[in-house]
């Protein structure tokens, strides 16, 4: 029963991926946690197995995107390749810190991350271009913190790439695009890292490989792919600006939710 819980998930997940160009980690990552929290799992493994979890799915998720984005010719490689070489290094990175956290205090960092992304999505707060793409090194070091911020929280680094590559001047759609290809490499060495990191902890649940839980990351990456392409569907169908104020209500929920819970076990 709790598997087709998670192919729900995904499917959710999916769909507002496409509706509102997000990366997917915003919706699997506090589910997760809640998911967790009613089976059982301890608070000190639940969060980091959540995260763990979700970028483990967002590699296939990533996968399918690019395909799509490089069709279109929207992924601009030149960029992606010093992008990559941060993403990779920092998502390392990232996922350690994560690791060393608390589990509450991991909490209590996603759910102030949730609360900007919800300000920012209800307010459209968006950078104006007015910059240009500085060098390859920079970009390199631009990738490190991106890929720090996302492994820590889960995501795919879309929330962070689109809006700093069109602040420099890239189109919209060859962000979203080159911004497709970023998660790949955030959510493979966070992944790999998610493993390696809970193999040895304590309190985590049976059919886990490390800090990724097997039955959500199947249910999800099961429905996730396909339902993605049904939100980008609606996107041109539905009333985009009312939707990401819903979405960004429920993100100061979790928020909200989140920074109390770990507050109160402090």
């Amino acid at each position: 029963m709790i598997f087709f819980a998670y192919m729900l998930l995904g499917a959710i997940a999916g769909v507002l991926a496409g509706l509102f160009g997000i990366g997917g980690g915003l919706v699997i990552v506090p589910a997760l946690v809640f998911s967790f929290d009613y089976q059982g799992i301890s608070t000190e493994v639940a969060t980091h197995m959540a995260v763990g979890t979700s970028l483990a799915t967002i590699v296939f998720t990533s996968l399918s995107s690019i395909r799509a984005h490089h069709r279109k010719q929207a992924v601009q490689w030149h960029l992606f390749k010093p992008l990559a070489l941060g993403l990779a290094v920092g998502s390392v990175l990232g996922a350690f810190t994560a690791g060393m956290m608390p589990g509450m205090m991991l909490r209590l960092v996603i759910g102030i991350f949730a609360i900007v992304i919800g300000i920012q999505m209800a307010l459209a707060l968006k950078p104006k271009p007015t910059r240009q793409l500085p060098d390859s090194g920079v970009l390199v070091g631009v990738g490190g913190g991106i890929g720090w911020a996302s492994a820590i929280f889960g995501i795919g680094g879309g929330s962070l790439t689109v809006p700093y590559l069109t602040w420099n001047n890239v189109n919209m759609q060859q962000a979203v695009g080159t911004s497709a290809a970023c998660g790949l490499p955030i959510a493979i060495m966070g992944a790999l890292v998610n493993i390696n990191e809970g193999m040895n902890a304590e309190a985590v649940p049976e059919w886990s490989l490390g800090f990724i839980f097997l039955p959500a990351f199947l249910g999800i990456v099961v429905t996730s792919v396909p339902c993605a392409r049904l939100g980008a569907i609606l996107a041109h169908n539905l009333p985009a600006t009312a939707l990401k104020r819903l979405f960004s209500v429920l993100l100061f929920m979790v928020g909200t939710r989140f920074i109390w819970q770990a507050v109160e076990a402090m």
